[in-house]
């Protein structure tokens, strides 16, 4: 230990004050060649300047330390910022192969470990499945709902040689054979209504298995009325469905006049649909009519079935469309809607998708003539009624196949 006097004595020819603990004070002292100061701890036995030189170093580094760490700081927010921005899931991106080949090998796995027509309504649109994507050279160009991204996989190319004036295209789930049937055997067997025919074929996706596949296959044989195409087939993939329709009448049967998108549920009165058809006041371009839909609010509850992301759609209601159970449209229309299509974000509330495509082009859906033909329910079986009707829901395939007779019948 150092006698206090003489530490006392030392740190006063320092300039130093001392402090509380022996051995220690904060000293000002003058940098060589420079008038600035530094504050320091007198070190024992060590030589002064050496001490400020290591910590003028040290701070410098800090320093250096701190501007990177803020500079990455900053790249990866800007970074975060684009990519939160950009919308990667439906937009027009250029997929690298390596990329393209995880997606399918992924999707791939998903379509054989899956139920996928029981799907969780949470979902959105299907990623595509294995057989789906049609690279053109290393690239995919358009979005999931187009439908150059998938092939038919059974295919009737040579129906549409009759040149029928009318064909009705029934989207169905590959598993719903008693529906296929009831409408085989009611308005779905009607070739020639009023002397002008009509066609009636079906659209399946994927069957999700070997078995169901080999006797929609067998199906196909028998019936010769089925189209099925390599996309997944669920609820929420009715705007890929839909859009699949669409192209199948612009690519394989341009030639009808008319045709409709009618769900499988559906009575179908023939004979009021084509008297519409043939009237002097029915546009033969552009046209499109059924059960219009005004001014419907998109739903954004997350727990519905008709959720629709501000992602999605922002808009906060849907332009004027047609309730997607059966509508009516100008043959012209399908090749125009897939062209818009590339350019109308996917959503998987399919009518109000194909609305969104049509005001892109600038289409206005129409008004039928006589809109009570166009329903949704008609409540209480009444004979009468259905003698006026084009269209209505009903609830079951033998409900159909009954009240089809019944109609039918003489009276």
């Amino acid at each position: 230990m150092w006698p206090q006097a003489g530490i006392a004595g030392l740190m006063s020819a320092m300039g130093c004050t001392l402090s509380a603990r022996a051995g220690q004070c904060v000293a000002m002292t003058a940098q060589r060649g420079s008038g600035k100061q530094y504050p320091g701890r007198l070190l024992m036995g060590g030589v002064w300047p050496r001490s400020v030189s290591l910590a003028q170093d040290s701070g410098s580094f800090m320093r250096h330390i701190k501007k990177t760490f803020i500079l990455l700081l900053t790249l990866a927010f800007l970074l975060s910022a684009v990519a939160y921005v950009s919308d990667f899931s439906f937009e027009t991106i250029a997929y690298s192969q390596t990329w393209l080949t995880k997606i399918r090998n992924w999707t791939h796995a998903e379509v054989i470990n899956s139920n996928w027509a029981d799907r969780s309504q949470n979902d959105l649109l299907a990623p595509l499945p294995n057989q789906q994507i049609q690279p053109r050279g290393t690239t995919i160009y358009h979005h999931v709902a187009h439908p150059s991204n998938y092939n038919f996989m059974l295919d009737e190319p040579d129906k549409c040689k009759q040149d029928p004036f009318l064909v009705l295209m029934v989207p169905v789930a590959p598993h719903e054979v008693n529906a296929r049937n009831a409408i085989r055997s009611t308005w779905g067997n009607e070739s020639s209504v009023q002397g002008k025919a009509v066609l009636t074929l079906f659209l399946v996706g994927l069957t999700g298995g070997a078995e169901a596949q080999q006797k929609l296959e067998e199906e196909s044989r028998q019936h010769r009325d089925l189209v099925q195409s390599n996309f997944v087939d669920s609820y929420f993939n009715l705007t890929i469905k839909t859009m699949v329709i669409m192209d199948w009448l612009a690519t394989r049967c341009p030639q009808a006049a008319y045709a409709m998108k009618v769900d499988s549920d559906m009575y179908i009165g023939l004979e009021n649909l084509m008297s519409l058809l043939l009237s002097p006041n029915t546009p033969r371009q552009n046209y499109i009519t059924g059960y219009l839909m005004w001014n419907r609010p998109v739903v954004r509850n997350k727990n519905s079935k008709w959720y629709v992301s501000e992602e999605l759609y922002p808009e906060s209601t849907y332009p004027t469309y047609l309730l997607g159970m059966a509508y009516l449209f100008s043959n012209d229309l399908p090749e125009k809607i897939v062209e818009a299509s590339k350019e109308i974000k996917p959503f998987n509330i399919e009518d109000a998708y194909v609305g969104a495509c049509l005001k892109h082009l600038g289409i206005a859906p129409s008004s039928p003539p006589d809109p009570s033909q166009f329903r949704a329910y008609l409540g209480q079986y009444n004979r009468e009624d259905f003698f006026r009707v084009i269209t209505t829901i009903l609830g079951s395939p033998q409900q159909l196949i009954d009240i089809w007779k019944d109609v039918k019948r003489p009276s």
